[in-house]
């Protein structure tokens, strides 16, 4: 059975962030998406950087996922991305029928 996920990614440009959010839903690969403005520390090239980016989550289906990611890498504008996802536990099936209605 296939899984559902939440697809999620960061990106330091708004811009960037609603427009990987517009194609993703354009192309019904997601069911929706949320946007939240964070504050990140890490590591790049052996310095400790620190930034606000945006933190971008997505509801779909683990079978849609390499087409997701492929999507988010040809807009990314970062050199090496996260792309990363989660299975979602004990959903309302309710919920879950929207995300079966909402993607290819």
């Amino acid at each position: 059975m296939d899984k559902y996920i939440i697809v999620t990614t960061l990106c330091n440009s708004e811009e960037i962030a609603n427009k990987i959010v517009r194609i993703l839903l354009d192309k019904k690969l997601v069911a929706g998406s949320q946007v939240y403005k964070v504050h990140s520390k890490y590591w790049w090239k052996n310095e400790l950087e620190e930034c606000d980016e945006y933190k971008l989550e997505f509801r779909t289906k683990q079978s849609l996922f390499n087409k997701v990611k492929d999507e988010i890498i040809k807009i990314h504008d970062y050199d090496c991305p996260e792309i990363s996802s989660y299975e979602m536990l004990n959903a309302d099936s309710e919920f879950l029928k929207w995300i079966d209605d909402s993607i290819k």
